[in-house]
This record gives C-alpha cells, structure tokens and sequence, in this order.
C-alpha cells in the first residue's frame, strides 16, 4: 500500500526578506502605502520605465524580417559580447586590445554570478579544491551568498562597507579587513551602484583599494548593475575597472543591463574576465562554455539585440546615454527635496549624506523598530537600516513619505 504523504512533505518555505516585504506590500489595501525597497527604476508616474530609445529599438526588431528564431551560440551573441565588455572597459582598454579578455553572455545579474562562481570554484589557483574565502560586502543583496554557496564555494565571509553612524561607506574599517584576507581570496565590490546602501568609493578610495588588492594578492570579482545610471556617465561608473586593469589586475565583472536599457523581464547580463595575458583565452571560454550547458544551455536573444542595436548605433548611443542622464539627475532632484523636506520637518540628525551619492539606492539609517514603523503605522515599506529606492518617491508621495520618515524618527515606539 502507497504511503499517502507527499515526497515533498518536508519541503520548507523559503522566501527570503525581499520577496516577503513585496507580499505583505501587495496584500496592504492602505490608498497611501508606498513600496520603497523595489529593483527597478521608478519613473515620476510611479511605474517602471521604459527608456523612449528602448521602444522605439524593440518595436523595430520585432518588425525585422531579416531576424530568424534561432538559438543563440552557448557564450551569447557575440557583438554583444564585444560591445558590452567595451562598455565597461573602455574602447581602448588595453586587456581588450591585448585580447585578454573572456566575454560571455549571461541571465541576467545573477547568471553571471553563479557563472563567475564556477569557475572560480573549478579553474582558479590551478586547483579544483578551492573553496575560498569569498568576502562579500556587509551589507549586500541577500541571495550572493547563496549564489556562491549552490556553486559548491563553502568559505564565505564579510568584510565591513557600511558605517550606520556616519551613513557612508567606512573605508578605513573595509581596508582593515581586506588587509587581513589570505591571499588569493577574492573579494566582490560594487564598482558603482552598491545594493542596497547606494554608498559609493570615491577614486581616490578605490586607488588605495586597488593597492590592497595587488599588495595581498587578491582577486576583485567586480558587480556592475546600472552603469551610467548612478552619476550619469558611464566611463565614471565603470572607472574603477579600468583603473584595475591599468594596475595589471586580473578581475571578473558581472554586468547587468536591466536598469540602465530598461530591459527588467529580459534578463540581460554578461560576465566578463580580465586575465593576465592571452595565453589561458580559450581555455577559459571553453570552460565558462561547459559550465553554461548545465546552467541555462543558451542565454535568450532578445534583450541582448536590443542592448547591441543601441551600443553599435551612434544616434541610438547618444539618445540613450541622454535617457541616463535624466534618470540620474531625476534621482538626485528626488535626493534634494527629500532632504530639504526633512531638513523643513525639523527631523534629528543630518541629512547631507542623502545627497552624497547617487544613483538609485540610499540608506537613511534607521532601527528595526523604526522600520516597523514605517510598515506597520505608515505603509511604507523599506529594506532593513532604512535603505530605499529613492526613484520610487515622486511629487505625489515626497511629503508622506518625509512625514512618515520624521514621526518614525520622533515617535515613541
């Protein structure tokens, strides 16, 4: 007789904070409740947007009788690759001109990752023991630790990013630690845009950064999510990857095109390797090529043609890159008024770290207990510490948003 109980009985809910604050978000029926921990960029409607050269690119290519529904090879489209990994590096890159540098497509930011993650877990230090350490940021986005973990990396560990006091990134404490990290470790940095803080390296911080990394022999696996939606500029994104690369780093660097093309549900992303010279080239793409095949097979074609079509396009460049520009300067409009507003409401502490930096995230520094507040008694939903999407605030929601932030800020709770 069969037993009657289900093979996956033991199965346990796994939803991590993310996903939970989005669920109890969509169950909230306040008219004022605001969703302030979301990915993507927001425009002043209150809804994703779609950059208008974006559209205009995927209403043509889904018109073009020229284009064939055929897979795409394991690596990715291959001007995509080319252009992507200029992006990041520069047309003149010296690793791109020394053809040093492995290209591959990815799904999405997260692809290229646990891509990443693979070969360093079968191809680094000629050994396939290694086990780490990797040292990820503290905080960072929940699931990279389980990223590297589900590629079979044990050792993973934190080095110290956010200062809560001084609501900015504590150099001094993060240089401490990585002086401290056995050599070969590699260590994952935000090269602009850190999730979920927003709190940015300065060029000269990333200068003394970069000396630790040669110094103790380190490998930096870089994290690229918005380039050229953070300040606006895409070489000033990208900066410390080059700057690395002039240094004689060898590095990785998982990009993602969801922000800054508007491409959320396509999943673009693409994973790049800097090495120390052309001679390991295609070994390493055939390995990266092995590893595909039993992640994803082929990456999907849409998105990527259309991030191609803009980066090979002159006209569309320009276009695109002024879309940027005005989401970013939209975001830091959004920073200003948020701290004049809270400036104006007479709310305790400092509000000039609002506007030190950019791009879509910030972190405002609050307790667990403030943060209940917020979700309980106001409808505002936020990330732990007070983190938030700043694009997702606009004309409609600043003022209720500024309130609820200053009576969770002088409420007894």
């Amino acid at each position: 007789m069969s037993s009657s109980l289900s093979v996956f009985s033991d199965a346990v809910a796994a939803l991590n904070s993310e996903l939970k604050l989005v669920a109890e978000f969509q169950r909230d029926s306040h008219q004022d409740k605001v969703f302030l921990a979301g990915r993507e960029y927001v425009g002043e409607e209150g809804q994703a947007t779609e950059l208008p050269v974006i559209w205009k690119i995927k209403q043509q290519i889904g018109t073009d009788p020229t284009l064939h529904p055929e897979y795409p090879a394991p690596s990715g489209l291959l001007e995509f690759t080319r252009k992507a990994s200029e992006l990041a590096l520069g047309r003149d890159s010296r690793a791109l001109v020394e053809n040093r540098v492995v290209g591959v497509q990815a799904v999405g930011m997260s692809g290229a990752v646990r891509l990443g993650a693979e070969l360093l877990k079968h191809c680094y230090c000629t050994s396939s023991s290694w086990n780490g350490p990797v040292l990820l940021s503290s905080p960072c986005a929940e699931s990279l630790q389980s990223i590297f973990e589900a590629a079979g990396i044990g050792d993973v560990q934190h080095y110290r990013y956010w200062d809560g006091d001084l609501r900015g990134a504590c150099v001094e404490k993060m240089l401490e630690d990585l002086e401290k990290a056995p050599e070969q470790s590699v260590v994952v940095l935000s090269a602009s845009g850190h999730y979920p803080t927003g709190a940015d390296l300065s060029q000269e911080d990333w200068r003394r950064v970069t000396d630790v990394l040669v110094s103790r022999q380190l490998l930096p696996f870089f994290l690229l999510p918005a380039q050229g939606l953070c300040s606006g500029d895409v070489d000033q994104d990208s900066w410390v990857l080059r700057h690395c690369v002039s240094s004689g780093l060898e590095l990785l660097c998982a990009q993602s095109f969801s922000h800054s093309f508007s491409l959320y549900g396509e999943r673009v992303g693409h994973l790049l390797c800097v090495l120390k010279d052309d001679s390991n080239l295609l070994a390493v793409q055939s390995q990266a090529e092995k590893v595909i095949r039993t992640l994803w097979s082929r990456p999907p074609a849409g998105g990527a043609r259309v991030v191609t079509t803009v980066l090979t396009n002159p006209a569309h460049l320009v276009e695109w890159q002024e879309g940027l520009k005005g989401a970013a300067e939209r975001c830091m409009l959004m920073r200003e008024r948020l701290r004049e507003k809270m400036r104006l409401l007479g709310s305790p502490g400092s509000w000039d770290p609002l506007i030190k930096p950019g791009g879509l995230y910030c972190c405002i520094g609050l307790t667990a207990q403030q943060v209940g507040f917020l979700v309980k008694r106001r409808h505002v939903y936020l990330l732990p510490e007070g983190c938030l999407n700043i694009s997702a605030i606009n004309s409609r929601n600043l003022d209720y948003v500024a309130e609820s932030i200053h009576l969770a800020l002088t409420s007894q709770l």
